[in-house]
């Protein structure tokens, strides 16, 4: 996998997301130092793993996207591409969870 995330607004997406999921590790790491309750902890921590779920999600979408335009072209599909980028597709989606 060697594209690189080209779109400007989805690249300012994804910044924006793991920023939001920098702000929210940093909220736990002060509720430690303060003491907050396990509960409390363990529910901002659910928060950040969905944060982060859902970014990671974004950028497989884009790797997908990407890809699609490299396999596909305006008059016929290049298999050996698209079989490739499935692989690739298919290494991705096994690491979410």
């Amino acid at each position: 996998m060697t594209t690189a995330l080209t779109n400007e607004a989805a690249r300012n997406d994804v910044i924006n997301r793991l920023r939001r999921a920098e702000g929210q590790i940093r909220g736990v790491q002060r509720m430690i130092e303060e003491g907050e309750s396990c509960l409390k902890i363990s529910q901002q921590f659910s928060a950040v793993r969905k944060a982060l779920d859902s970014t990671y999600l974004r950028m497989t979408m884009c790797f997908m996207e990407q890809e699609l335009q490299q396999c596909i072209t305006p008059d016929q599909l290049q298999p050996e591409g698209m079989a490739a980028m499935l692989k690739d597709m298919e290494s991705l989606l096994a690491r979410i969870g």
